[in-house]
């Protein structure tokens, strides 16, 4: 088993957890390293290193650097045949639907809110499993539109079979259906059709 080094110096929340926890699962790594320039990425390594059943074996600061090194050698077993714990009724084993009516996350600062819905996207994109459907409705729409901070992280899932839907009244009344960047425009019916599937729907605005 080996050890990995993961330099996120200068990467934005929640970029620290994401490349820890993808340096965490390959196979052949025991213990990651993972160097950080802030003392909320560092809480937010080990909040997840603890949630996750890994160990922190070490936590210091280096040349105004924080220092983190995670052990999985004490992982509880996920092979076939342990129990985790009891399934909950509505884990149907398909993906949340996100219901997104908004194109900023939070109220108070504007600028605040770009940061907080890119760094949600960025979370999903790492999230097993990925939601099984996005739907943007108000200003939400302006997500799949040109200039939108989150294009990559949505065309990603998109890739990985989450389908993308954008309200059609929406884009209309923002005059964006010539700006549509991603995904199908959509309607009422087939939303609501979303919204009552087998999914859990999570929404956002």
């Amino acid at each position: 088993m080996q050890h990995k080094i993961v330099d996120c110096r200068g990467l934005a929340c929640p970029q620290p957890v994401i490349n820890t926890k993808n340096a965490l699962e390959e196979t052949d790594i025991n213990s990651v390293t993972t160097i950080v320039d802030n003392d909320v990425a560092r809480q937010n390594i080990t909040l997840f290193a603890k949630n996750s059943g890994y160990t922190v074996i070490s936590n210091e600061k280096k040349d105004g650097f924080y220092h983190l090194t995670v052990s999985k050698s004490d992982k509880p077993s996920s092979e076939p045949g342990t129990i985790i714990g009891p399934k909950s009724e509505n884990d149907t084993g398909v993906g949340p639907v996100y219901f997104i009516t908004t194109n900023s996350l939070g109220q108070g600062s504007p600028d605040l809110g770009q940061v907080l819905i890119k760094s949600l996207f960025t979370t999903l994109v790492a999230t097993k499993p990925l939601p099984s459907a996005l739907l943007f409705l108000n200003t939400g729409v302006f997500l799949t539109c040109e200039g939108s901070p989150v294009l990559e992280q949505i065309e990603k899932m998109r890739g990985e079979g989450t389908a993308v839907l954008s309200c059609g009244t929406c884009l209309d009344y923002y005059k964006l259906k010539d700006k549509l960047s991603i995904g199908n425009i959509s309607n009422m019916f087939d939303i609501n059709n979303q919204l009552i599937g087998p999914g859990k729907v999570i929404a956002i605005g």
